[in-house]
């Protein structure tokens, strides 16, 4: 089921131009639950705290919020993931500047040595790769997504089969036993599930086009 991150943009045009129309409460929940994981946990591993990670989620989606007006999508110019990943690098530089004036601020009237071990708590964005971890957590994010639609989908005992089977790697027998289902139905899980996580990815694809 691997694919290029890519290929699971589930920015849907219609998507977009239903952001424009900022009263759209179902348009925006939609947009808020398949981004804000990916924003924070980015902004958690560029190095921020609980705290800021969410205040940069926060900013990030306020600042879609005043762009989608005039926002324009074109494929050909630049995707929707790298204009988001842009206002996330900005959000996040942003709580690494507000943390250094505080933190010299803290440090002014304290000692050196208290000073010093302040500033070296601020994490160095120079060695942070955030282009790279930010395709890794998209490919993640749409994965999980489309796990969630698949949830909805099926029986909790079929999907419960597959988590330990699948996606826990737990041995085919001890699944049976664990659930009380025969080693036939633990492979059919699997098949079934599957099947419908690839035609959810798929979908996914076809609706960045």
């Amino acid at each position: 089921m691997a694919q290029k991150p890519d290929d699971f943009i589930p920015t849907r045009r219609s998507l977009i131009i239903r952001l424009k129309n900022w009263e759209d409460d179902e348009s925006w929940k939609d947009f808020f639950d398949t981004y804000w994981k990916l924003i924070y946990g980015v902004a958690m591993k560029a190095g921020l705290t609980d705290t800021e990670a969410q205040e940069v989620v926060q900013e990030t989606v306020i600042a879609v919020a005043k762009k989608m007006p005039a926002f324009e999508y074109d494929s050909q110019i630049g995707s929707f993931k790298g204009w988001l990943l842009h206002t996330t690098r900005w959000k996040i530089s942003d709580q690494l500047r507000k943390r250094r004036r505080e933190a010299g601020a803290f440090g002014a009237g304290h000692a050196t040595s208290t000073r010093t071990s302040t500033v070296e708590r601020i994490p160095d964005p120079g060695g942070f790769d955030l282009e790279a971890e930010w395709d890794h957590e998209w490919e993640k994010n749409i994965f999980d997504a489309a796990i969630e639609r698949v949830k909805r989908q099926v029986r909790a005992k079929q999907y419960q089969i597959f988590d330990l089977y699948v996606l826990k790697r737990w041995p085919v027998q001890k699944v049976a036993r664990t659930l009380g289902v025969n080693v036939g139905r633990v492979y059919l899980a699997k098949h079934r599930i599957s099947a419908l996580i690839k035609k959810e990815l798929k979908n996914l694809q076809n609706r960045a086009r």
